[in-house]
């Protein structure tokens, strides 16, 4: 099911880099995607491993609809954070109200400049 949802755009699938393995770590999770072009996540709280990965190393990939892309995860704090919180509590109903408690973060596209 998870599959489905990523390839009808309606989740991502993030992969990481274990912060203890140094492995990849994939998770399914909710996204929503501002005007630039990025991706914005929030985790429950701060022991969300994929959310402590990231902290801890930033690059990432993400497949969505199809496509896989490299991106680079930026901290929100503040109003960004809020903001962030918000729209996925918009998108994705009551389920999403954990949210908040830990980190969220801006998944910015990487291009290669040759």
């Amino acid at each position: 099911m998870e599959d489905e949802l990523v390839a009808w755009g309606k989740v991502i699938t993030l992969e990481t880099v274990g912060r203890h393995s140094a492995q990849r770590r994939r998770v399914t999770i909710g996204f929503t995607e501002d005007p630039s072009g990025a991706l914005l996540v929030a985790a429950a709280d701060d022991a969300t491993h994929w959310a402590r990965n990231l902290l801890r190393e930033p690059d990432c990939w993400v497949e969505r609809v199809g496509t896989r892309g490299r991106f680079r995860a930026v901290r929100l704090g503040g109003s960004d954070h809020d903001a962030a919180v918000m729209a996925l509590i918009l998108k994705y109903g009551t389920p999403s109200e954990r949210l908040g408690e830990g980190p969220a973060f801006r998944l910015e596209p990487i291009t290669d400049v040759e």
